[in-house]
């Protein structure tokens, strides 16, 4: 058994023992009211014993004696079935309590692990962006600035992307910001077409000062490759493909972070139980929800932690959901873009 399939197993059977701590709680408080009933009628018969033996006057005395001794033990059954209705209360208080505190810790070590396994994802993003950079065809592209050099880089670039299915595309663009040659020319014909100096992660990558670093940018939808929801990763290509070579264009890579952002955030280890009733979520810097296994949610769909959040934690919300997140630790020299893991789940209303 792996420990993703363990800590499912831990978290049904979680489930099982708080659904019996709630029919334990359920089953004493029924059971105690009843008896605290019959103690209330025992204690009335009592009573009116000992006021039919008062008016029977000396033939009534010895009755009267039981009567009282009845009421004393009704007395004592009422203050027994108190004290015990309160403790149960407080031992199932604790119970429940310390229930959700395990949830809420396995909410959050989920919402570590979601976030963890984006960051490791990512890095290896930053990785090909500037290894592939160093490709001959690549530099040669930028240096020849000749046709059949964009076309041989453009035929590279197709062979990596057919490896490499996380990709969208590639692009090889000039210092001006204009793609030269790109690996899926005939699914978007962006060469000599698309100048991109507008883009953020264009003019950081340029600015980059070894090919040791790298740019990149928040997730967003990028007109040019159909409006497909992208990361992009960019580096400098530089002279000869030396670490401190010049400047000489630009490389960028399109990770499809929606098709494989969804497989993360709907790969989450939960029970059949708790599918349903639970929403696991990539949230960036800003509040933006940009992974969710929700399908209904749409681009715009904000999740705002509350005021002074720690690194890591769980609390309940106004609503009732208990909720787990946890911030990106990065990876290796991939240092993360504050983006936050957060699992929110319903309270279950098995009764």
């Amino acid at each position: 058994m792996s420990i993703e399939q363990a800590k499912a197993s831990q978290s049904s059977e979680g489930a099982i023992i708080a659904g019996l701590t709630r029919e334990v709680r359920k089953i004493s408080r029924d059971k105690i009211a009843d008896i605290d009933l019959i103690n209330r009628e025992a204690t009335y018969l009592a009573i009116n014993a000992l006021i039919e033996a008062a008016r029977a006057g000396e033939a009534g005395r010895g009755f009267a004696v039981v009567a009282n001794q009845v009421k004393n033990v009704s007395g004592r059954i009422g203050q027994l079935t108190g004290e015990l209705g309160k403790e149960l209360a407080s031992i199932s208080e604790r119970m429940v309590t310390e229930l959700e505190r395990q949830q809420g810790q396995r909410l959050t070590d989920l919402a570590l692990n979601m976030i963890d396994v984006v960051d490791r994802n990512l890095y290896e993003r930053s990785c090909d962006v500037r290894w592939w950079a160093t490709d001959a065809a690549v530099v040669d592209c930028m240096t020849a600035r000749s046709a059949s050099a964009a076309a041989h880089a453009a035929k590279r670039l197709s062979v990596i992307l057919d490896s490499y299915t996380v990709y969208l595309d590639i692009w090889v663009l000039d210092t001006e910001g204009c793609v030269v040659a790109n690996g899926r020319p005939s699914l978007f014909p962006v060469a000599d077409k698309v100048n991109a100096a507008q883009h953020g992660w264009f003019t950081a990558a340029l600015a980059t000062r070894s090919g040791d670093e790298y740019a990149t940018s928040n997730v967003d939808i990028a007109a040019e490759l159909n409006g497909a929801q992208v990361a992009t990763y960019a580096t400098a290509i530089r002279q000869d493909g030396a670490s401190n070579g010049k400047v000489v264009g630009v490389l960028a890579v399109f990770f499809d972070w929606a098709k494989q952002a969804s497989t993360v955030v709907n790969g989450v280890r939960l029970t059949r139980g708790e599918r349903d009733r639970t929403r696991c979520m990539i949230v960036d810097a800003s509040g933006r929800v940009i992974a969710s296994s929700a399908t209904a949610e749409r681009d715009g769909t904000r999740f705002d932690l509350p005021p002074n959040t720690v690194d890591i934690g769980t609390y309940r919300t106004a609503k009732g959901s208990l909720v787990g997140y946890a911030l990106t630790p990065g990876y290796e020299t991939y240092r993360g873009m504050g983006w936050f893991g957060i699992i929110e789940q319903q309270p279950d209303q098995t009764p």
